[in-house]
């Protein structure tokens, strides 16, 4: 009988707490950490500006190439696509432990129906609200102008905002949810911990809107965690994501113009 050649290579137990947290650190050092730094100086910038927070304006989705239309449609498919690798990376660091990150994080095909009426039913329930307290915000003069599209009226804007909306809401909640709930949870954070570090994350990239912008979005961000954690699944809320920002940019462009409250 022909005996196994006997190595001393050590079995890989996967990585130790030390490199999950640099991990973690590194992967919001090239996404939505990033962001959030950006939107705070932003933030300081508008509040030490000469005009006050509500008189000023936050532009989304804005223009690359204005008067080039071919040049402006390259510049926004190409930073749409770049902007999506970050969550790609964390998908990609997730499934090296053997399983699937798309199982892991419940982004895949395998319950489309419920994906799609509980996306849905989270998008109705945050919708309205969201929307009152932003208005409310604007009120206080606590918020920007949020302008969700300057897009020139070409024939590729809606499908460029609709696209911009999904990139978004995969980019966030692959990070926010899938990758650093799970991650946090494996370096033994607690419950608690692990929902309030993954809202305020949320809430702090939106901090160029201003203070309602964080509040509201740290709220969402609560809201979002506590589903993620029940049903361990985030493609419901890409999916309700992806419908919240769907309907402010494609709404904002169909009908900036023809009402007085835009």
């Amino acid at each position: 009988m022909t005996k196994l050649p006997v190595t001393d290579e050590p079995v890989d137990a996967g990585p130790d707490r030390r490199t999950l947290r640099a991990e973690v650190l590194l992967v919001l050092a090239v996404s939505l950490g990033q962001s959030g730094v950006y939107a705070l100086v932003n933030l300081i910038g508008k509040l030490t500006a000469s005009k006050a927070l509500a008189d000023q304006s936050a532009t989304l989705n804005a223009s690359q190439a204005p008067g080039r239309p071919w040049l402006d449609l390259t510049y926004q498919l190409l930073g749409i696509a770049f902007a999506v690798v970050p969550a790609l990376l964390a998908m990609h660091l997730l499934g090296r432990s053997g399983r699937p990150a798309s199982r892991t994080i419940g982004l895949d095909l395998r319950r489309p129906v419920f994906d799609l009426t509980a996306g849905a039913g989270v998008a109705l329930a945050i919708g309205i609200p969201g929307l009152g307290l932003y208005f409310a915000a604007r009120a206080l003069g606590l918020a920007a102008n949020v302008v969700p599209s300057a897009l020139p009226s070409v024939w590729w804007a809606i499908p460029v905002l609709i696209l911009s909306a999904i990139q978004n809401a995969v980019l966030e909640e692959v990070v926010v949810l899938g990758y650093l709930i799970t991650r946090l949870r494996e370096l033994g954070w607690r419950l608690p911990a692990v929902v309030v570090t993954s809202a305020l994350l949320r809430g702090s990239y939106h901090l160029y809107q201003g203070f309602g912008g964080f509040v509201g979005n740290a709220i969402m961000g609560v809201l979002f965690a506590l589903f993620f954690l029940r049903v361990r699944r985030v493609a419901p809320l890409v999916v309700a994501h992806s419908l919240l920002d769907i309907g402010a940019f494609v709404g904002y462009a169909l009908l900036h113009g023809h009402v007085s409250w835009l």
